[in-house]
């Protein structure tokens, strides 16, 4: 068998036993997701400000990726990613969340683990991976309630196959309403439009 098509069947196994993408709270399980101590004992929060409440009274939304955003894929230059043309593709594999009440606002932080291998073509030594967060109110029309681009530099080892974790800690949007927030969710996945630059913006005309 041609070492090309091996790699690939490897890509696609992998692919197929990676766990289902699972939603876990960071309450007491941030540092264990992320590389620490799953049994350590929990360490006594901070008292609320006076006339906040407490943390444990703001709704945090599930998190949960969103249908088609699940892997990215990059192919050789001006190559399609697919077969032996794939350089390398990532998936999401865990995710996590936290939210903290701050005046008026939530701010979440998102944690979403994943890997990234080399495919048939090669891979880079290091690799750039495109990641969006938002959070969106469901129901008949779904409304986008804040959304953020993020990237992250994954660098790859010779045995092709490397882990990547990121924290987005910056996503903030207005607390909703109590009947409101049953409906709100977290969405994560693959976004190569974060990879495009900004676009500048037009010179005013004199």
């Amino acid at each position: 068998m041609r070492r090309g098509t091996a790699v690939a069947l490897a890509l696609s196994v992998a692919l197929v036993s990676v766990s289902p993408v699972a939603a876990q709270s960071l309450t007491d399980r941030f540092k264990g997701l992320f590389g620490g101590k799953s049994d350590e004992p929990a360490q006594p929060k901070p008292a609320p400000a006076p006339g906040q409440p407490a943390d444990d009274d703001v709704d945090c939304p599930q998190v949960t990726v969103r249908a088609g955003a699940s892997t990215y894929a990059v192919g050789a230059t001006g190559k399609p990613a697919v077969g032996n043309e794939i350089r390398f593709q990532a998936t999401i594999t865990k995710m996590a969340r936290e939210c903290l009440r701050n005046g008026a606002d939530i701010t979440a932080r998102i944690g979403i683990q994943g890997r990234v291998i080399a495919g048939p073509a090669g891979a880079p030594a290091t690799v750039e991976v495109p990641l969006r967060v938002a959070v969106v109110q469901g129901g008949v029309g779904e409304k986008v309630i804040a959304s953020k681009a993020y990237r992250t530099t994954v660098e790859m080892s010779e045995g092709g196959s490397v882990p990547f974790t990121f924290v987005a800690e910056d996503l903030a949007y207005p607390m909703p309403s109590a009947k409101a927030a049953d409906t709100y969710i977290f969405y994560v996945g693959f976004d190569p439009q974060a990879l495009s630059p900004e676009p500048k913006a037009r010179a005013k005309k004199k």
